[in-house]
């Protein structure tokens, strides 16, 4: 029998909560018999959620927090101030090593800065990014960083590409993952200072396979399968990505739905195009890990349904069988 994945999730993080993130904890633990699942938030709104679903006896319990941060609250004060919140009482279930991994679609400010403070960085990390795996035409691809370090340095970056490359190698099963460092040309004397002051450095590491730069546009098509950055224009890049693809879906839709001939057209090739949109959806990836804290933080999105926070809590499964934390610190031996 597999080795049990203790996931803490707050109950109370999220645009639908707690509801959609109950309905996702009872569909993980049912569909994954590794998984026990501990809900943390306000006792009384858990309960009255959970009583609408059966539940394997002893894989769902729930850890009282009376407090919860909310979205627009200044994340330092908050991770502060309020300790019995849903996120500081489930980061500190990773701190006790009470549970594995925890999952949350709240604040994210407040779970970058509680994650660091509270989680802990491993010894020798400087930063920790955010980390969410984006699709393209050549399956998927991981960003990194994407909003947790704005004003990171080259050392920063070079070591956001060798976790990367662990995280793809180990988790996505990729042998060589080939690591890119986003610029405004394939030139390795262009760029801002930052990227030009890391590209030499990335071209040193042993431990990667660093193929110079890449460009915007050339991230859909694959062309790297980790890509480092900073965070601003992390967070940039997988904001218009998102955007792109809501526009695309909104014109398809109009466009197969203009006259009767569409109409009909749109019956045809309906089953295939369901098909390969899924391949895009980023939401089937469940959120982002907060790569080289003691153990697994993973962001959602704040729009997550049940099947989002189901995928957020089974890719901790992984993270932990290939104990992703321990091939971190490893490496900064090397």
């Amino acid at each position: 029998m597999s080795e049990i994945v203790r996931v803490a999730v707050d109950a109370m993080g999220g645009d639908d909560a707690p509801a959609a993130v109950v309905l996702g904890a009872v569909n993980a633990v049912n569909n994954h018999p590794e998984i026990n699942v501990t809900l943390v938030g306000v006792m009384d709104a858990i309960e009255a959620e959970l009583a609408k679903y059966k539940v394997p006896a002893g894989r769902i319990d729930i850890k009282a927090a009376s407090e919860v941060i909310d979205m627009a609250e200044p994340p330092v004060v908050a991770i502060r101030k309020k300790k019995d919140s849903s996120i500081v009482v489930g980061l500190n279930l990773i701190k006790t090593r009470e549970a594995d991994a925890f999952v949350s679609a709240g604040s994210t400010g407040a779970i970058l800065v509680g994650g660091q403070l509270i989680a802990g960085r491993i010894p020798g990390i400087k930063r920790a990014p955010l980390a969410p795996l984006i699709p393209t035409l050549n399956g998927v691809s991981l960003l990194i960083d994407c909003g947790a370090n704005v004003d990171a340095r080259s050392e920063h970056l070079v070591q956001f590409a060798r976790m990367g490359s662990i995280y793809m190698q180990n988790i996505m099963n990729k042998k060589r993952p080939r690591v890119a460092i986003v610029n405004i040309g394939a030139e390795e004397e262009k760029g801002n200072a930052l990227v030009k002051e890391t590209y030499p450095l990335l071209k040193e590491c042993k431990d990667i396979l660093f193929i110079g730069s890449i460009e915007a546009r050339d991230i859909p098509k694959g062309k790297a399968d980790v890509i480092v950055c900073e965070a601003f224009v992390g967070n940039v890049i997988l904001k218009l990505y998102e955007g792109t693809g809501q526009m695309f879906l909104s014109s398809l839709k109009k466009g197969l739905t203009s006259s009767l001939l569409s109409k009909l057209g749109a019956a045809l090739v309906l089953p295939s195009l369901k098909k390969t949109l899924k391949d895009f959806d980023t939401k089937k990836y469940g959120g982002a890990p907060l790569l080289g804290l003691n153990g697994l933080v993973v962001k959602a999105h704040g729009s997550s349904g049940p099947a989002e926070i189901e995928n957020a809590i089974v890719q901790c499964i992984s993270f932990k069988q290939q104990d992703i934390s321990t091939k971190i610190s490893q490496m900064l031996q090397v």
